[in-house]
């Protein structure tokens, strides 16, 4: 049986030098650590928080499917695309211990790919190597990859001549190969936007696109699984395409049928520690009361169409995600920390980490002649008596200010990166720019004297901004008619596309006067016209088209507003 301990005391902020101080465990032959959050939010915090405490460790994320139990569309290709990156670097041992690798409860509970078919199917491309052209085609397609004619999203590559431009998944950006007959003679990273060679690099490696690898075996598994379960599709839409060996949107929530096995996350570290958030059983809990509810959903639609060959036939809920029991076996071959923010006496596998929740200035923030910035720094010289203060910030314009209003108080802080900043010894003040909601106070071994106090603390909950003003109703034909069958367009979520003029679609019987945009690969969105004002011009004549629902266009936008920030 597995060490089982409960870490009380430990609230956020303090976990992430826990999940540090456990990642150090066993020096110098350490194991590596996996962090299950509550949801993406807590997975964010996390981040955040270990680059603070813990910044030279390496940190892997490894999100759910941003879709619910038994859809009708598959994951996001950039979601697909980090979830296969992190499985193949477990599968073929590329990251070594100390790591930390964060999840949710949603990714944990569902089965993977088996780490040797994950291993099998990454491809290493090294220059001076010789290179099989129609061996990496095949590769490529087999993987997910999509044929371009210019590469500008993970899952894109491109052949021209003796060049092949290929955008593998994960963060490492595309690279182009550049083949002397059939030897790569050259590795080169570029730009997408530009489409510029950018630095040499020595190999690249391609792991798959997609969870579900769609060759013939794959293809043989999910027929005979099909027809077990369900018994003959020839008129159902997924069993013909799936048998025909094309690509259908959803097919991955099908995952168990085009495999001879599907692991768990925890298959691919068995030696890793297990630490848990904080009420996460309950989470745990309504993750698989969801996903019986979407199954029962499924099949009650089946059976009130009388098992015809439209409907959504679903995979067993247990053929895909983890029950209650499967999910103490898969934790039972750990060691496991239970996260628990709130102090229990201490007893049989019950350990206080030695924190607490810090200081909220709500009552200054709401007395009218309180002096909130007075407060706050007679609250840090107290705590400077007997350790270390932090003042933890949103952005370095909020650390900028509080700096200010500090020195206004005649208190003067060191602005600092990480913990490595913040010197020894109580009394020392440090400002970071670290994204904390709650600020606490630590007297564990894992920090030591410390406080942290957030802007939230002292400020209150961040102003969200509110909506944009819509536009007039009586404008929006105004707006339309100012375009031309051909204009180019930008549509703030997806991109550049070209105006093809105005169509009227039926929805729910119901006819509506809509914008049609024609995209990269033929592909259309159909824009009702009251959302006019998602779209403008786009500032140039020509321009290379956007895929719908790709990430190339996401990518842009955030680049752009970093350099604006």
């Amino acid at each position: 049986m597995a060490d089982t301990l409960i870490l009380s005391g430990a609230p956020e902020g303090l976990d992430a030098a826990l999940i540090a101080r456990e990642a150090a465990r066993g020096a110098p032959n350490p194991k590596p650590v996996i962090h299950i959050a509550r949801d993406d939010r807590r997975m964010a915090a996390m981040r955040a928080a270990l680059g603070f405490f813990a910044p030279t460790l390496a940190v892997l994320e490894f999100p759910a499917w941003d879709t619910t139990p038994y859809d009708r569309v598959s994951p996001s290709g950039e979601v697909m695309a980090q979830r296969l990156q992190v499985l193949a670097a477990l599968a073929t041992g590329t990251i070594k211990p100390p790591f930390v690798l964060l999840t949710t409860v949603n990714a944990a509970l569902q089965r993977v790919p088996a780490a040797d078919t994950v291993r099998a199917a990454s491809f290493v491309a090294r220059k001076g190597e010789r290179l099989d052209e129609a061996q990496l085609r095949g590769f490529l397609a087999r993987m997910g990859f999509s044929q371009a004619p210019t590469v500008s999203e993970p899952g894109d590559y491109a052949i021209r001549g003796g060049i092949i431009d290929i955008y593998p998944p994960g963060g490492v950006g595309p690279a182009r190969l550049d083949l002397f007959g059939d030897v790569l003679d050259g590795i080169r990273g570029f730009d997408p936007d530009t489409q510029r060679s950018l630095a040499a690099m020595d190999r690249v490696e391609i792991a798959p696109m997609s969870e579900v690898i769609l060759d013939e075996a794959a293809i043989t598994r999910f027929r005979q699984n099909y027809r077990a379960e369900y018994g003959g599709g020839a008129s159902d839409p997924l069993y013909e395409a799936v048998s025909a060996g094309q690509k259908v949107a959803g097919m991955e929530h099908w995952l168990p049928w085009f495999h001879d096995r599907l692991d768990s996350l925890f298959d691919y570290l068995p030696d890793a520690s297990v630490m848990l958030d904080d009420h996460l059983e309950q989470v745990r809990a309504g993750r698989w009361h969801t996903v019986s509810e979407q199954y029962d959903a499924r099949r009650e639609a089946m059976a009130r169409k009388g098992g015809g060959d439209s409907v959504y036939r679903p995979v067993a809920p247990a053929a895909l995600f983890a029950d209650e029991a499967e999910w103490a076996r898969w934790l039972a071959a750990h060691r496991v920390i239970r996260l628990a923010t709130l102090a229990r006496p201490p007893g049989p596998g019950v350990l206080d980490a030695g924190g607490h929740a810090g200081r909220s200035f709500a009552p200054e923030r709401q007395a009218e002649k309180a002096d909130l910035f007075a407060a706050l720094a007679a609250h840090v010289r107290d705590l400077q008596k007997t350790r270390r203060v932090v003042v933890a910030s949103f952005s370095e314009g909020a650390r900028e200010r509080l700096t200010g209003l500090l020195a206004d108080e005649g208190l003067t802080g060191l602005p600092i990166d990480d913990i490595r900043g913040l010197p020894d010894g109580k009394g020392s003040l440090g400002l970071a720019v670290w994204p904390l909601d709650e600020g606490f106070v630590s007297d564990g071994q894992a920090t030591g004297p410390l406080a942290v106090i957030s802007e939230q603390d002292v400020l209150g909950d961040r102003l969200i901004r509110g909506a944009r003003k819509r536009r007039r109703a009586q404008n929006f034909l105004k707006d339309t008619q100012s375009l031309t069958p051909g204009d180019l367009v930008v549509h703030v979520e997806h991109g550049i596309g070209r105006y093809t003029g105005l169509e009227t679609i039926r929805a729910l019987g119901v006819p509506h006067d809509c914008v049609a945009l024609e995209y990269a690969g033929g592909d259309r969105l159909y824009l009702p016209v009251e959302n006019i004002e998602l779209l403008s011009r786009y500032g140039h004549e020509e321009g290379l088209l956007d895929k719908l629902g790709g990430g190339a266009w996401q990518a842009r936008k955030a680049r752009l507003k970093e350099r604006i920030r």
